[in-house]
């Protein structure tokens, strides 16, 4: 019967489950899935750092490709980051062959925002020669499978990948004037910040309920992500049309995100002490 009932009335099922503050999975309104994220240069050899992470069924990999360019004109003593989310059909029936789709799209300029607003790296940490020679880092964000909330996954898969980045020295001979590489010494990124998201899913306008699933954002009103800092820092909130939020909501939301912060840096420290360096 309730396989039925949830087929049928899929919305009403959740209500529910919702009037006694849990979900169909089991979990409290304000209970996130469990996070797991592996760490390695090696999971991707042609990378520079990557980073796959699990947040429940939703599974991102995250690689990163540094390349040396040329600065812009008007930003001579700046490098470049260039961030791409996918969203291949292999991942879910929701999403088609082809060009970038819409959500595709807008995951990508969330996590161009999310570098932008952050800081998580100086661009001018990435230059090299002013006017000369800077490093561009290609940031591919895949989703190998899809169960929603894919913009906590894709910012925690990028921040886990960009601590991974090993870089190798570049020096410009003075007298040809040709970059030189240093492959046998590598320096890890400067990682000035440290953002998360944490994504809510909006029910009947009124009720929050945190790390939606894809069937639960199917079936909400609205949906807003909070990016914070370590010092408890606002970077950004991203909420695309939905059902509004009160002013007293909003702050529940970046209260609860302050906390999760601190639970997913503690994932990141831990992982990365585990890590040996090559």
């Amino acid at each position: 019967l309730s396989v039925c009932f949830r087929t049928v009335e899929p919305l009403e099922y959740y209500r529910r489950f919702l009037k006694e503050n849990c979900r169909p999975d089991g979990r409290e309104l304000g209970e996130f899935r469990a996070t797991t994220h592996f760490l390695s240069s090696g999971s991707i050899t042609t990378a520079d750092g990557s980073a796959l992470v699990k947040l429940g069924n939703t599974t991102v990999i995250c690689g990163v490709k540094a390349e040396l360019a040329a600065p812009a004109a008007d930003s001579a003593n700046k490098g470049y980051i260039v961030p791409n989310v996918e969203l291949p059909s292999l991942c879910s029936t929701r999403f088609r062959s082809g060009p970038p789709g819409e959500e595709a799209q807008a995951a990508s300029q969330f996590i161009a925002d999310v570098i932008e607003n952050s800081q998580i790296i100086a661009k001018e940490d990435l230059c090299i020669a002013s006017g000369k020679l800077a490093w561009v880092l290609y940031c591919d964000i895949i989703c190998l499978d899809y169960d929603g909330n894919i913009l906590d996954a894709s910012a925690f898969a990028l921040l886990a990948a960009l601590k991974n980045v090993q870089l190798p020295s570049v020096t410009i001979n003075q007298e040809t004037g040709v970059s030189e590489v240093n492959l046998k010494q590598k320096n890890p990124l400067t990682i000035r910040k440290h953002p998360v998201a944490t994504s809510f899913a909006i029910f009947d306008d009124t009720l929050l309920i945190v790390d939606p699933t894809a069937e639960e954002e199917d079936l909400a009103t609205g949906t807003v992500t909070v990016v914070t800092d370590e010092e408890g820092r606002l970077c950004s909130v991203h909420k695309p049309g939905g059902s509004p939020l009160t002013g007293a909501k909003l702050q529940d939301c970046i209260t609860r995100a302050i906390t999760r912060h601190k639970e997913v840096k503690k994932l990141i420290d831990k992982v990365i002490k585990s890590i040996k360096p090559k």
